[in-house]
């Protein structure tokens, strides 16, 4: 745009400054944290979610693609309660984010009491879909699910399904195999993912249905036994492990691997971390783990992320009613 000089100057200091205004506000309304972001994870340590925002958190800092840190903080208690309420008490609070998994919606229904309605937070992004998969330990002599099902049922609650809570992601599961088999186990939970599978590897549980990314360092070194995915195509990285669909039980089941934010957050602070998150994606580094852990790179956000929580929501109220977890 070409000013003359009396439209440049002759309008007086008032007009110039006016137009210096005008000329900064794109530039103004940019926004960057001013000191470490707290990355909740509702979760604890080891598991796939905490190793999820513990790897993120490295592409950040080894890209530069944040000016601040970004600083994991495990808050697993309740079924991840502890980290949804912290994200309702920090309405508002620029400098909170949290990674979520399927206690996103599964929590809050069960445990309505802590007075957290999903709906009042910012959603972010959607970067992956976690899978699911049954393993039993290596030593086992199971090596089909043919098998174990014949054994569980001799077992009944003698035998040990090891997961990270009740209305869990991995309880779901559990429910799932009982419903489809007609078994009835003994559930037994430790504090998260990583603790479940050193466990299998230990023995003191029988079988687990960890996501690939907490078991698949086990399965290397021949630790433990995939037996079938809860996919609907097999697994890339698994991809000598069947489907349950394929063995005749149409068993689905994912798990979203999405940031939101605090609600009462203003747009320019979501977008921030929208452009944090979507160079995340980009990344080399993201799309390699995602290839080696099995994850199913899958993003979202905005609208779209809103709409995919919705409905994933209604889903797990259907299920949780289902095993009369909830009314």
């Amino acid at each position: 745009m070409t000013f003359s000089r009396r439209s440049a100057f002759g309008v007086g200091t008032a007009g110039a400054l006016a137009l210096v205004a005008t000329a900064v506000t794109p530039a103004a309304a940019e926004w960057k944290p001013v000191k470490p972001v707290e990355f909740v994870v509702m979760a604890g340590q080891g598991g796939g979610a905490d190793k999820l925002a513990r790897f993120i958190q490295s592409i950040i800092e080894k890209n530069k693609f944040a000016d601040v840190p970004f600083i994991p903080i495990n808050k697993g208690g309740g079924s991840g309660a502890d980290a949804l309420r912290y994200l309702k008490d920090n309405a508002g609070n620029d400098h909170v984010i949290m990674a979520t998994l399927n206690s996103y919606y599964t929590t809050p229904l069960r445990n309505p009491g802590i007075g957290v309605n999903i709906n009042e937070f910012t959603p972010i992004a959607r970067l992956a879909e976690d899978t699911f998969v049954l393993w039993v330990n290596a030593n086992s002599d199971i090596k089909t699910v043919e098998d174990y099902i014949k054994v569980v049922k001799e077992k009944g609650t003698g035998w040990k399904m090891g997961g990270t809570g009740t209305g869990q992601e991995d309880s779901l599961v559990t429910a799932m195999l009982e419903k489809a088999y007609g078994l009835k186990m003994t559930y037994v939970p430790f504090k998260g993912g990583g603790d479940v599978a050193v466990n299998l590897v230990g023995q003191h549980v029988d079988s687990t249905v960890n996501n690939p990314s907490e078991a698949i360092g086990f399965f290397e070194a021949g630790k433990v036994r995939p037996l079938a995915s809860l996919t609907r195509e097999p697994i890339t990285e698994l991809k000598d492990v069947p489907t349950f669909k394929s063995l005749g039980q149409d068993l689905v089941y994912r798990m979203q691997r999405s940031v939101v934010a605090p609600g009462g957050i203003k747009p320019e602070v979501a977008d921030y971390y929208k452009s944090i998150f979507e160079k995340v994606f980009a990344s080399t580094e993201w799309k390699d783990y995602c290839k080696k852990n099995a994850l199913q790179c899958a993003w979202l956000s905005g609208d779209d992320l809103k709409k995919y929580f919705d409905e994933e929501e209604a889903k797990h109220a259907a299920l949780l009613k289902e095993m009369g977890e909830i009314k």
